[in-house]
């Protein structure tokens, strides 16, 4: 990599910390709403709530919590998740809010806020939000749209490894390129672990790059969730299916990121 691109990196790098400094600040402010709860159902460690607000009836989780219909209840703000499946309710969600908690002591909470929930922990995937947000590689300027996840994305590692083999193999940069013609399709990726958060929504996310990509918009670093767990730093074979303009809400949006990974060396 040259100089210029070196200095030009740290420009974005130090522009990056301010602007998530400022976003961590206004995170710290708890957002809340409330409502009439139509419908509940629990699941393992997680209490699942239908609540009538006032600008309409949405589904929220929270950590497990005796709740009835027909109470009111006030809830702090989550992330928000589309087409969420819980495999313990054999139910999909078109849409449900992941709450840290009930405000107001209207209930009895069985299990602190940041207790694991069935599948998709509320307060832990905050905290990853806020860690991750910490560790941005580099923003994208004015003009150029980011590849991944900037709040996700991890630092650019030099490395060079060779693509996975087969007809579905691709290079991280062939990936992003073209990740609207393979959405749907399984492929499989070779890279370097650079980076694994474990157990948010009920899946690791890993972070692998192979040299490939432009680290000035964020595709040099590709996102996969898998039920494996691979180490920092190995270089592994992912294998799952590609999603296009992934969106999981909370500004968590995903130009290309593999699902339902294998992941093999």
């Amino acid at each position: 990599m040259s100089l210029f691109r070196h200095l030009l990196l740290g420009v974005f790098f130090a522009f990056a910390m301010t602007a998530f400094s400022a976003a961590s600040f206004a995170a710290d402010q708890p957002q809340s709403e409330s409502g009439t709860v139509l419908e509940t159902m629990n699941a393992l460690n997680y209490t699942y709530m239908n609540v009538k607000t006032a600008t309409g009836s949405k589904w929220v989780a929270i950590p497990a919590t005796t709740v009835a219909v027909g109470d009111t209840v006030h809830f702090l703000d989550g992330m928000v998740m589309k087409d969420f499946n819980s495999q313990t309710l054999e139910r999909t969600f078109a849409s449900i809010l992941f709450s840290p908690g009930l405000v107001a002591d209207n209930a009895t909470t069985d299990s602190p806020a940041a207790a694991a929930p069935e599948s998709s922990p509320p307060s832990s995937f905050t905290d990853a939000v806020k860690a991750e947000s910490q560790q941005t590689a580099s923003p994208q300027p004015e003009g150029l749209v980011s590849a991944g996840s900037i709040g996700a994305t991890a630092p650019y590692v030099e490395v060079e490894i060779e693509k996975a083999s087969g007809g579905n193999g691709y290079t991280v940069a062939q990936i992003f390129d073209k990740a609207a013609s393979l959405t749907g399709n399984t492929v499989r990726v070779r890279g370097k672990v650079v980076k694994v958060s474990p157990n948010i929504m009920g899946r690791n996310w890993i972070h692998i790059q192979d040299g490939t990509g432009d680290p000035l918009n964020n595709s040099h670093d590709l996102v996969v969730t898998s039920q494996d767990l691979p180490e920092t730093d190995t270089v592994v074979v992912a294998e799952g299916v590609l999603a296009a303009d992934k969106d999981f809400g909370y500004g968590y949006e995903y130009q290309a990121i593999i699902e339902e990974a294998a992941i093999s060396q």
